[in-house]
């Protein structure tokens, strides 16, 4: 019996989730007294890949979110301090 599954997968993309995430990072990046520009150099990111997470362009990984976590020297539940809106009906 073949039990594979012919549907495509769906990505997830929770777009008030992640501009809720950009708004916290500018929040703590500015807090913390880092430039995009210092911010990407001090994390190993690229300075657009700084821009694109903080206008909520892009959904950013677990591994890049405590990469930028360990640079600004904020414990990860730190960087999710943030309300969600609640959902659309």
């Amino acid at each position: 019996m073949n039990f594979v599954q012919k549907s495509a997968r769906k990505r997830i993309f929770d777009e008030d989730g992640v501009k809720a995430f950009a708004t916290q990072l500018i929040k703590i990046r500015n807090r913390e007294g880092y430039t995009q520009t210092q911010l990407a150099f001090e994390s190993g990111l690229s300075l657009s890949q700084i821009a694109r997470i903080e206008t909520g362009r892009i959904n950013p990984t677990l591994s890049t979110i405590l990469a930028l976590g360990r640079t600004l020297n904020v414990p990860l539940k730190d960087m999710f301090d943030f309300e969600l809106p609640l959902e659309k009906e």
